[in-house]
C-alpha cells in the first residue's frame, strides 16, 4: 500500500485531502505499534528489585526484634506472619504488572492483536494475495 501511494500525485483538493488522511492515519497506525512494543517489554528496572529484596529483609530482621516471651507463640507468629505475607504479596504483585501479558488468572489475552490479524486477513482476501508469515507458530523467524 506504501509503495502504491508514493506514486500518487494528488490533482484536486479532495484527493490531497484524502492523501492527507491516508498520510495521518499511517502516522498514527506507526505511533500505536511503536507503543505496543514498549509496553510490553518489561518496565520494573533490576535495581528497584534489589531495593525490593533490601527493604523486604530489613523489615524482617525489624519484626525479630517484636519478639517477646511473654506473648504467646500464636501472636507472635500473626504478628511476623501478616508482614511477611505483605512483603512476599508486593514484589508478587510487582512482578505480575511487569509482564502483564500471559495465560491463566489476570493475564492481558491478545483480543486486539487477534482482531487485527483478522482485519489483516479479510483485506489480503479481498485484494486476493497471500503473504508468507515472517514467523512460525512458537514466534520463531521463517526461513
Amino acid at each position: 500500500m506504501s509503495r502504491t501511494f508514493q506514486t500518487v500525485q494528488p490533482q484536486t483538493p479532495s484527493q490531497e485531502a484524502a492523501y492527507g488522511k491516508w498520510l495521518d492515519q499511517t502516522s498514527d497506525r506507526e505511533a500505536a505499534r511503536i507503543d505496543r512494543i514498549h509496553g510490553a517489554v518489561g518496565v520494573i528496572p533490576t535495581p528497584l528489585w534489589v531495593v525490593l529484596a533490601f527493604i523486604s529483609a530489613v523489615i524482617f530482621v525489624f519484626m525479630l526484634f517484636f519478639a517477646d516471651r511473654s506473648e504467646g507463640a500464636l501472636s507472635q507468629a500473626v504478628l511476623m506472619g501478616s508482614v511477611v505475607t505483605v512483603i512476599v504479596a508486593m514484589p508478587l504483585l510487582i512482578r505480575f504488572l511487569d509482564s502483564p501479558f500471559h495465560e491463566g488468572v489476570g493475564g492481558v489475552p491478545p483480543v486486539a492483536m487477534e482482531r487485527v490479524l483478522d482485519i489483516i486477513d479479510q483485506a489480503l482476501s479481498a485484494a486476493n494475495r497471500r503473504v508468507p508469515p515472517p514467523c512460525d507458530a512458537n514466534g520463531n523467524p521463517a526461513s
